[in-house]
């Protein structure tokens, strides 16, 4: 199937930005589940070779702190690519934008 670029130039090129920033993500996610279970798995496999037992080996800090730490950054790019911003919120830009409007009102009649 071949996509042409007829009359809509815009909401292609947004569009095919958006497929890319997706790629990017599910790319992003892939690399952080396959790297993170390999070195989980050689970590507890190395730590029952010292002596420990499986639940020591499992419940480890050092096994799960990449995943943590790392997981953060995954977070992140999932809040961008999907756009979910809990915290500034079209509300919290319309509080925003209301607040200055109302400092420029007070202050303009300041001087009048």
């Amino acid at each position: 199937m071949e996509l042409k670029d007829n009359n809509g130039s815009d909401k292609f090129t947004r569009a095919k930005k958006r497929v890319e920033e997706l790629k990017g993500f599910y790319i992003h996610l892939t690399v952080y589940l396959a790297v993170n279970t390999f070195i989980t798995v050689m970590k507890v496999v190395r730590n029952l070779g010292e002596g420990e037992t499986l639940q020591q080996a499992l419940f480890d800090f050092g096994s799960f702190a990449i995943w943590i730490f790392w997981g953060i950054g995954v977070l992140f790019h999932a809040l961008k690519v999907f756009s979910l911003n809990p915290f500034l919120t079209k509300g919290w830009e319309d509080r925003q934008i209301q607040k200055f409007i109302e400092e420029d009102k007070k202050e303009a009649e300041r001087y009048k």
